[in-house]
C-alpha cells in the first residue's frame, strides 16, 4: 500500500492524540488533520487545580482517570519521548497506598482491609468481619481442587459466571463485582470476561481448569505474542519498584503535552471544537469525504475514527455500514471530589491510610433509591498528597454506574446525603469539607457484553475488504480496552499497513 497522501484522525481524546502523534513521526511529509468536536482535547482526562479555601491553599482535582500502572509500556514510550521523566509522581510497591485496599461490604459499618498475603488471609479470620476472611480462604483453597467446568464450546462469558464458576457465588458478588465497579463502573454479570479481564481467561487454559494454577503456571513462549519495540531509554528500570504513578499536575500533563508537542509539528493540523457531520467514501476519487461542522469538506486518503462506536455510526453514509458499531451500552458515572482540612483537635484520621476502597454488589441487587449508590472512594492524598498544599485530605468518591443503568444522564447529587452515606461506611465522622466539586461522566466508559472480540473481529475484517479497504481504521476505547494505557496503545497501533 502507497503512502497515505493525507490523513484524517478524528477525535482528540487520548486515543486521537496518540495516533496524530505517531502518524506524525511515521509520515512526516504526510498532512494529518486532528479534528475534536470539544474545545478542549484529552476526552475524560480533565486535571485542574483550585484554591481549596481562603487560605490559598491549593489542590489538584482530577474527574477522570487519576493514576497508572506501569506496565503499561506505550504510555511510558510516550513520557520518554516527550521528555516528562521529571514531571513524574511515583508511588512504591511498600508504600501503604500501594499495598492497603479496602472493601465495604454493605449492610455494615466501617471499611475491611482485603488480605493481600496468605497470612494476612488466616489472621483475618479473627476480624470483626471474619465473613470477608472466611469467603477469601474458602474460595481460594477449593478452586484448585475443582475440576474444569467451563461449558464445552463457550468462547466467551461475563465476569460474574466466571468468578461464580471457579470460586463460588459469594465470592464472585464480593470481589468479583467490586473490581468491575472500579474499573468499569459496570455490573459484573452483563460484562465480557474475555474482553474485560482476558489473563482470567488464558490463566484457566494454563491451569487446565484452574485459574490459580494458571496464573502460578508461565506463560509457554508460544503463549507469548508481544514482540513489539518499545522506546524506552531508562523509564522501565526506574519503574520497576513503583506501583503506580501519575504527574506532578495531573494526569493532564500528558494531554497538554501532547497537544503542545503536535501544535509545533509541520505536518499536523488541529482543529477543536469542530464536529464530525459525514463521513463516505467517493468512489470517483478513491478519497473519503469528511464534512464538519465548520462547513469544510477534508478529501483525506485514510481516516482513523476514534470517535465513540455509537457516533461513528451516526456519521457514515448508510451506503457503507459498518456492523457492531452500536452493540455495547454505555456507563455514565459521578465523580465528586472532597477536601478536607486536617483538624487539630481530632486524633482519628479521616480514612486510613491506603488506595481506597470499593464496595460490592448489594445482595439485593442494584436498587437507586437506597443510599447514593456509591461504588467506591479512592483516598488521594495518600497517594498524591504532593500535588496539594500541605495540610489538605483529598478524596475521590464515583457513584453512579449499574445504578443508574438507562439513565440518559447522572441525576443530581445530594451532598450532605452522600458525605452522610460515606461517614457511615468509613465509620467515622467527617467535617463539612473545605471544598466539593461534582463532575457528571456522561457515558464515559464502554460496556463490553459477552461476545465482544467476536464483533470486533468482524468489524476488522469488514474494514480489511470492499470497499474500505484498510484505509479506514476505527479504534478507541469501544473497540478493546478503556484504560488510559489501552487507548494510547491503541493509536500507536494504526497505520501499520500504510506505506
Amino acid at each position: 500500500m502507497p503512502v497515505p497522501g493525507s490523513i484524517a484522525v478524528l477525535g482528540g481524546g487520548l486515543t486521537g492524540l496518540s495516533a496524530a502523534f505517531h502518524l506524525s513521526r511515521r509520515f512526516p511529509t504526510t498532512t494529518i488533520t486532528l479534528i475534536n468536536k470539544e474545545t478542549r482535547f484529552g476526552g475524560w482526562v480533565r486535571s485542574e487545580r483550585v484554591k481549596a479555601d481562603h487560605q490559598d491553599a491549593e489542590v489538584l482535582l482530577e474527574a477522570g482517570p487519576r493514576t497508572l500502572r506501569p506496565n503499561a509500556r506505550s504510555v511510558l514510550e510516550l513520557i520518554h519521548l516527550l521528555d516528562l521523566t521529571p514531571s513524574l509522581l511515583t508511588v512504591p510497591k511498600s508504600a501503604p497506598a500501594a499495598k492497603n485496599r479496602f472493601l465495604y461490604i454493605p449492610g455494615s459499618q466501617g471499611i475491611h482491609r482485603i488480605p493481600s498475603s496468605p497470612l494476612e488471609v488466616i489472621s483475618s479470620l479473627l476480624a470483626p468481619n471474619a465473613h470477608l476472611g472466611r469467603t477469601l480462604l474458602s474460595s481460594l483453597l477449593r478452586e484448585p481442587l475443582k475440576q474444569r467446568n467451563r461449558p464445552l464450546g463457550i468462547d466467551d462469558e461475563s465476569v460474574d459466571d466466571f468468578f461464580t464458576r471457579r470460586f463460588g457465588a459469594e465470592f464472585a458478588r464480593l470481589f468479583g463485582s467490586a473490581l468491575v465497579h472500579g474499573i468499569y463502573a459496570a455490573d459484573s454479570r452483563k460484562l465480557s470476561l474475555r474482553a474485560t479481564f482476558p489473563s482470567m481467561w488464558d490463566a484457566e487454559e494454563r491451569g487446565r481448569g484452574s485459574a490459580l494454577l494458571g496464573f502460578l503456571r508461565a506463560p509457554t513462549p508460544s503463549q507469548l505474542t508481544e514482540n513489539t519495540s518499545y522506546d524506552l531509554g531508562d523509564l522501565q528500570e526506574k519503574m520497576r519498584d513503583v506501583s503506580v504513578f501519575t504527574f506532578k499536575n495531573g494526569m493532564g500533563t500528558l494531554v497538554n503535552t501532547l497537544v503542545s508537542y503536535l501544535r509545533k509539528q509541520p505536518n499536523v493540523h488541529m482543529y477543536s471544537g469542530v464536529r464530525i457531520m459525514s463521513l463516505r467514501l467517493n468512489s470517483r476519487n478513491n478519497r473519503f469525504e469528511v464534512t464538519t461542522s465548520s462547513q469544510e469538506t477534508l478529501l483525506p486518503t485514510h481516516v482513523v475514527s476514534a470517535l465513540p462506536l455509537p457516533e461513528l455510526r451516526q456519521v457514515l453514509s448508510p451506503a457503507t455500514p459498518l456492523p457492531h458499531l452500536t452493540t455495547n451500552t454505555y456507563s455514565s458515572v459521578t465523580v465528586v471530589n472532597l477536601v478536607f482540612g486536617l483538624s487539630p483537635s481530632s486524633s482519628l484520621p479521616l480514612h486510613p491510610d491506603g488506595f481506597g476502597y470499593l464496595v460490592p454488589r448489594p445482595r439485593d441487587g442494584y436498587v437507586a433509591s437506597r443510599g447514593s449508590g456509591i461504588l467506591g472512594c479512592v483516598f488521594d492524598s495518600s497517594s498524591t498528597a504532593a500535588q496539594d498544599t500541605p495540610g489538605l485530605v483529598k478524596m475521590t468518591v464515583m457513584l453512579g454506574g449499574p445504578y443508574i443503568c438507562g439513565s440518559v444522564s447522572p441525576p443530581q447529587v445530594d451532598v450532605p446525603n452522600l458525605l452522610s452515606e460515606l461517614a457511615h461506611q468509613l465509620g467515622r465522622p467527617l467535617p463539612s469539607p473545605l471544598f466539593v466539586k461534582v463532575h457528571s461522566n456522561t457515558r464515559c466508559i464502554p460496556l463490553y457484553a459477552v461476545g465482544h472480540l467476536q464483533r470486533m473481529e468482524e468489524l476488522k475484517r469488514t474494514l480489511a475488504s470492499e470497499p474500505w479497504n484498510g484505509r479506514l481504521e476505527v479504534v478507541g476505547a469501544g473497540v478493546l480496552g478503556v484504560s488510559v494505557g489501552d487507548c494510547v496503545e491503541a493509536g500507536r497501533s494504526v497505520g501499520r499497513t500504510w506505506g
